[in-house]
C-alpha cells in the first residue's frame, strides 16, 4: 500500500473556517472508505492445492485471514506465518535464532503480498544478524540508518524485488517487513540476537516473549495534518500527541474465538558451565534430555505452541551454597571487554535492622487486567498487606482512566487500617483504561523522607504505550523513594516494567501463572525487608587506558541481587574492586580478570548496554539531536539494530512485474493468554474497528462545532 493511497489530500483552500474544518473531516471518512475493511479471521492454515483463486467468506472452511479484492464479495488468503526459536545459552549469555516463515497461500497469479509482523522480542536483546532465504538462496541484511534502510526497502518493493526490513520500535517490540511474497511462496526471514541471564535469589531465568500485549493508548489522536494523514503503521490504533508511534505498536489482534494463529516451535540448548540442580519452565510443559559435560537439551512438549504468552524457563545450580562470581572477556576491533557478575553474600545484609518503612502499594484495575490478571494482582497485594510492621505505614492506589487512593495520606498499620484495606482489595474491579501518569505522581512525592524507607510497589501488566512519557515522570518525582514493577499476566510490558524499576532504584519481579504468586511475592518481600546495598563503585582501573563501563551509576541491590558489569578498555586491569555500603557499613569484594573465560559476544553487549544509556539521555534532557548520532555511530559499528538502525536484506532477482498490484497487510496476533478481549476493545469487533468508533464519536462533535461555526458567520 504507497505512501498516496493512504495519506489523501484534505485541504480546502479558500474556504470559511467552518467549512475548511468541515473539509478536513469529510477527508476523514473518505480515508475510511477506502481502507480495506478488516475481514473475518480464521486460524491459518497451510494452503490446500485445491483452493480457489478467490473466494467467497462462506468457502473458507478450513479458516483462513482472508482480503478484499476488487470483485465484490470475492477474497484471497493473506500471508500466514510460522516461527521456529532456537536458543542456546552458554554461562550467562544466550545467542538466538528466530526464523519466521512467511507463506503466500493463494494461488492467484496476480496476487503478490507484503506482510508485516509485528512481534516482541526480550527487552534486552540486541539484534544484529538478518537473513531472507528465498528457495536456494540466501541473501544477508545490512545495518543502516534507519531512513536509509526504509527507503532501500521502498525503491526494492516497488520494483517488484522481495525485501525484508527489521525495525525496531521499543526495545522489546520490533517489526518485520517482507514485501513481494509470490502465489504460493515460502519465504523465510531470519534474525539473530543475543541477551544475557538474569540472575535472582540463587536462581538463572530466561523469557522469551511469543505476544504483544494490547497497548493503552492515551493522548489526542493525530487523525489529519498539513493535508495528509498520519497512520505510519497498520496498528488498530492512531497515533497521538502522546504516543507519535501509535499506529506501528498496535497489531491487529484477532478475537479469541477464530482460534489462534501464528504458531511457535521452540528448542534451547542449555550449557551453564556448572552442575544444574533443577530446570523448569513456569509457562509450558517442556521435555528435558540431558547430555555430556552439564549440558542439558530442551524442547516444548507440543510440537508446536500458540505465540500467546511468554515463555519462560529457569536454572538452578546443583551447589548453592556459594555466591555466583563470574568473568568473561573478549578482544576485538583493538579494545578489550569484560563482563563481570558477582552475587553478594547474603550474610553482609542479613544482620542490619529493619528500618520503619512507607509502603504505596498502586494496583493497575484497567480493562487488560481483567480476568487472571487481576486476580493474580489482589492475591499478591493481599500477601503485601501480611507482610507490613507495626513500626510501618502504608496506603493503595488503584487505577484505570482514573486514579483512587484508599486513605488521604499513608496510615499507621493497626487492626482497623488493615480490615479497611483488605476489603477495598476485594472490592477491587477491572474496567476503563491504563491511565498510569497520574498514579505515578499520585505514588512518587519528589521529596526525601529522612525518618523512614519510602517503598513503592507497583502491580500491573504495563500494557501502556507512553513508555518515555512515564520515564520522566519517574525521574522527575522520585526523590528518595524506591518503586519496585511486579509484572502481571502472561505478556507484560517488560521493557517498561524493567526500566521502571531501573530507574526508579528498585527492581522487577515477574508473576506469570496465580499458582506462583506466594513464591514470587516472599522473594519480593525479602528484598522489601532487607537493608539495600548502596553507593556501589568500581575502583581499581587503569588511569592510563580510560574505561566505559554500564550501567552507570551502578544500581542499588537488594538481598539475593548480583552486580553485573560490562565494560570496555584499551587494556583490561587484571582485577577490579567493587566497594559499597550496607547501611552504615563499608563492603568490599574483588573480582580477578587474569583468568576470566573467553567469550565471543561481550563486545555486542556492552553496545547494547551503551544503547540503553544514551537512550536514558532522553530522559534527563541531553540533545535529542547528539543523541540520535551517538546511538547511530554504536550500532553501526556493532552491527546492531535499535531506534535509529534497521537491517535490511534485498534480493537481486526481480520477483513481480511493477504493473502488478502489491497487497500489504498486518498479521494479526493472538490476545495474551487469560487477558479478556471485549475488556479491551468492547463488544465483539476485529480490533481495527476501535478508531471507527474514535471517528464517529469525533465527527459528531465536529459537525456540532462547523454548524455553530457557520451560524455565526451567516448571522
Amino acid at each position: 500500500m504507497s505512501d498516496n493511497y493512504l495519506r489523501p489530500r484534505s485541504d480546502c483552500p479558500g474556504t470559511p473556517v467552518g467549512l475548511h474544518m468541515l473539509c478536513r473531516f469529510l477527508a476523514v471518512v473518505w480515508l475510511f472508505t477506502i481502507l480495506p475493511d478488516p475481514q473475518p479471521a480464521q486460524s491459518a492454515a497451510a494452503p490446500r492445492g485445491d483452493r480457489p483463486a478467490t473466494m467467497a467468506i462462506r468457502e473458507a472452511t478450513t479458516g483462513t485471514l482472508l482480503l478484499r479484492t476488487a470483485q465484490p464479495g470475492r477474497f484471497v488468503p493473506a500471508p500466514t506465518l510460522n516461527t521456529d526459536v532456537h536458543i542456546t545459552v552458554t554461562g550467562i549469555i544466550a545467542r538466538a535464532t528466530v526464523k519466521q516463515e512467511f507463506v503466500n497461500p493463494s494461488r492467484e497469479p496476480d496476487n503478490w503480498m507484503e506482510g508485516v509482523y509485528v512481534f516482541p522480542l526480550p527487552e534486552t536483546a540486541a539484534v544484529d544478524h538478518l537473513r531472507m532465504t528465498i528457495g536456494e538462496r540466501i541473501i544477508e541484511g545490512h545495518i543502516k540508518e534507519r531512513t536509509e534502510a526504509k527507503q532501500i526497502y521502498e525503491q526494492a518493493k516497488q520494483k517488484g524485488i522481495r525485501t525484508s526490513l527489521v525495525e525496531q520500535e521499543r526495545p522489546n517490540i520490533f517489526t518485520t517487513s517482507l514485501a513481494n511474497i509470490g502465489p504460493g511462496d515460502h519465504i523465510t526471514v531470519e534474525i539473530e540476537y543475543q541477551e544475557t541471564i538474569r540472575y535472582d535469589q540463587n536462581r538463572f531465568s530466561l523469557r522469551f516473549p511469543t505476544v504483544v500485549g494490547p497497548r493503552y493508548i492515551p493522548g489526542v489522536p493525530d487523525l489529519v495534518e498539513h493535508g495528509q494523514s498520519n497512520i505510519a503503521g497498520h496498528g488498530w490504533s492512531f497515533d497521538t500527541d502522546r504516543v507519535p508511534d501509535a499506529s506501528r505498536i498496535t497489531p491487529p489482534v484477532r478475537h479469541p474465538r477464530e482460534g489462534p494463529v501464528n504458531p511457535i516451535h521452540l528448542t534451547l540448548d542449555l550449557v551453564p558451565g556448572f552442575a544444574v540442580g533443577h530446570i523448569a519452565s513456569d509457562s509450558h510443559p517442556i521435555l528435558v534430555i540431558p547430555g555430556d559435560d552439564n549440558r542439558h537439551h530442551i524442547a516444548l512438549r507440543a510440537e508446536s505452541v500458540p505465540s500467546d504468552r511468554d515463555f519462560e524457563l529457569s536454572w538452578e545450580p546443583a551447589d548453592s551454597t556459594h555466591p555466583i562470581a563470574a568473568s568473561y572477556a573478549e578482544r576485538t576491533a583493538g579494545a578489550g571487554y569484560a563482563l563481570l557478575m558477582l552475587t553478594p553474600p547474603a550474610a553482609a545484609l542479613a544482620d542490619n535492622i529493619a528500618v520503619p518503612r512507607e509502603v504505596i502499594y498502586v494496583i493497575d484495575t484497567s480493562g487488560s487486567m481483567a480476568g487472571t490478571s487481576l486476580a493474580q494482582a489482589k492475591a499478591a497485594l493481599h500477601a503485601a498487606l501480611t507482610h507490613l510492621r507495626a513500626s510501618d505505614r502504608f496506603n493503595i492506589i488503584q487505577f484505570n482512566s482514573v486514579t483512587h487512593r484508599l486513605f488521604d495520606q499513608a496510615q499507621p498499620v493497626t487492626t482497623r487500617t488493615m480490615q479497611q484495606a483488605v476489603r477495598y482489595v476485594d472490592g477491587l474491579t477491572a474496567r476503563g483504561g491504563t491511565e498510569m501518569l497520574p498514579a505515578l505522581r499520585l505514588a512518587l512525592d519528589g521529596v526525601e523522607h529522612h525518618d523512614r524507607l519510602r517503598q513503592v510497589v507497583f502491580l500491573t501488566d504495563g500494557q501502556i504505550g507512553n513508555e518515555e512519557e512515564l520515564f520522566q515522570t519517574i525521574h522527575q518525582r522520585l526523590g528518595d523513594s524506591r518503586l519496585f514493577t511486579v509484572g502481571i499476566g502472561s505478556a507484560p510490558n517488560s521493557h517498561f516494567m524493567r526500566k521502571a524499576a531501573e530507574t526508579g532504584h528498585g527492581s522487577f519481579t515477574y508473576i506469570g501463572r496465580p499458582q506462583h504468586v506466594k513464591e514470587k511475592m516472599e522473594a519480593l518481600f525479602q528484598k522489601l525487608e532487607r537493608p539495600v546495598l548502596t553507593h556501589l563503585q568500581v575502583v581499581g582501573l587503569n588511569p592510563n587506558s580510560p574505561a566505559e563501563l554500564f550501567p552507570f551509576p551502578l544500581p542499588d541491590l537488594y538481598a539475593g541481587e548480583p552486580i553485573s558489569i560490562v565494560l570496555k578498555a584499551e587494556r583490561l586491569p587484571h582485577q577490579l574492586t567493587i566497594t559499597g555500603m550496607v547501611g552504615r557499613t563499608q563492603w568490599r569484594s574483588q573480582l580477578s580478570l587474569t583468568d576470566a573465560d573467553a567469550r565471543s559476544g561481550i563486545s555486542v553487549h556492552w553496545a547494547r548496554q551503551k544503547i540503553a544509556a544514551l537512550m536514558d539521555g532522553r530522559i534527563t534532557g541531553r540533545d535529542q539531536e547528539s543523541v540520535r548520532h551517538a546511538i547511530v555511530d554504536v550500532a553501526l559499528a556493532h552491527h546492531l539494530v535499535s531506534n535509529h538502525t534497521s537491517l535490511v536484506a534485498v534480493d537481486v532477482t526481480p520477483g513481480r512485474s511493477p504493473e502488478r498490484r502489491l497487497q500489504s497487510r498486518a498479521l494479526e496476533i493472538n490476545l495474551p493468554a487469560g487477558q479478556q478481549y471485549e475488556a479491551i476493545f468492547g463488544l465483539p469487533k476485529t480490533a481495527t474497528g476501535g478508531p471507527m468508533h474514535l471517528l464517529v464519536g469525533m465527527g459528531s462533535l465536529a459537525i456540532a462545532l462547523v454548524l455553530w461555526v457557520l451560524r455565526r458567520q451567516l448571522a
